[in-house]
């Protein structure tokens, strides 16, 4: 895989559950309307503690990367069959020998996203379930989409983006915008306030969020974009706000959070609560 490149592919977490799927699929089209590369990823941690030259322990490894193979050989295909409609972005498949969570947060640095799936369709299995998911969102240096579900990749439902005034949501901004460009439709920004716990007033907001906006609509004149300053918790306007959204974009951590923060309390409700597809957004070092 790329150590460094300009032209960043979109790596998915792939492994035997039907969860991972949708996250091809999400990822396959996105890479198609991008045209960067697809990178289909399956790792297969250790088995056991002893050595692999010992012919049980090795039997059951090589059982497992058949079934990863496997696993990632019908990926391709389901890769191949959502962008049918439009030209397929390249396809490589890579087996690798190592915790998932470890080696996806890694290629993080150099993917344009890496894309995963959780197990379980309803916000109380997520967070229950989704180790991995979880895992990748708090310790990946890039972007991360979490897939939650069966979901339609591409229509005309509006993109969501979160807006606080960070450098994170700076980043999630950008990423909104070329997502909603490339897919023709609305953009709605969002900028939650609290006025128990926080001193700007919701004409501070109002301004804090055009101020943001104008350098990506001098970028993207062609995206239609409304904005939402609200007042209440932020989780809670984002969700509502992407109730009915085709993707939710937002910082890892805003304005509350400390350099090396892994996820802010925001990032954590909307990654187990968001219904659509969520971007978490991080700067890389």
């Amino acid at each position: 895989m790329p150590a460094n490149s300009l032209d960043r592919p979109i790596v998915v977490g792939v492994d035997a559950s039907e969860s991972a799927l949708h996250a091809v699929r999400w990822g396959a089209v996105d890479a198609a309307l991008r045209g960067a590369a697809l990178h289909l990823v399956f790792a297969v941690p250790a088995v056991a503690d002893a050595p692999l030259d010992e012919t049980p322990v090795r039997m059951l490894h090589d059982r497992l990367r058949d079934t990863a193979q496997s696993a990632l050989d019908s990926a391709a295909r389901i890769a191949r069959e959502a962008v049918t409609d439009r030209p397929a972005p390249e396809i490589r498949t890579f087996l690798v020998d190592a915790p998932a969570v470890t080696v996806l947060s890694g290629l993080a640095e150099t993917a344009y996203y890496v894309v995963v799936g959780v197990r379980g369709m309803s916000a109380y299995h997520r967070s229950l379930l989704g180790s991995v998911s979880t895992g990748v969102a708090r310790h990946a240096q890039g972007p991360v989409v979490v897939v939650p579900g069966e979901t339609q990749a591409v229509s005309d439902r509006p993109v969501v983006v979160g807006v606080d005034g960070s450098a994170h949501s700076v980043r999630a901004l950008e990423i909104a915008f070329d997502e909603a460009s490339r897919r023709g439709v609305r953009l709605i920004a969002v900028q939650a306030w609290e006025a128990s716990g926080d001193t700007r007033t919701h004409g501070d907001s109002v301004t804090l969020l055009a101020g943001m906006l104008e350098p990506n609509t001098a970028s993207y004149p062609g995206v239609d974009v409304k904005t939402l300053v609200m007042e209440g918790h932020p989780a809670r306007v984002l969700l509502d706000a992407a109730a009915d959204a085709q993707l939710l974009v937002v910082g890892s951590h805003g304005t509350r959070g400390y350099p090396g923060m892994a996820l802010g309390s925001t990032g954590h409700a909307l990654l187990h609560g968001s219904e659509c597809p969520i971007a978490l957004v991080r700067l890389r070092n």
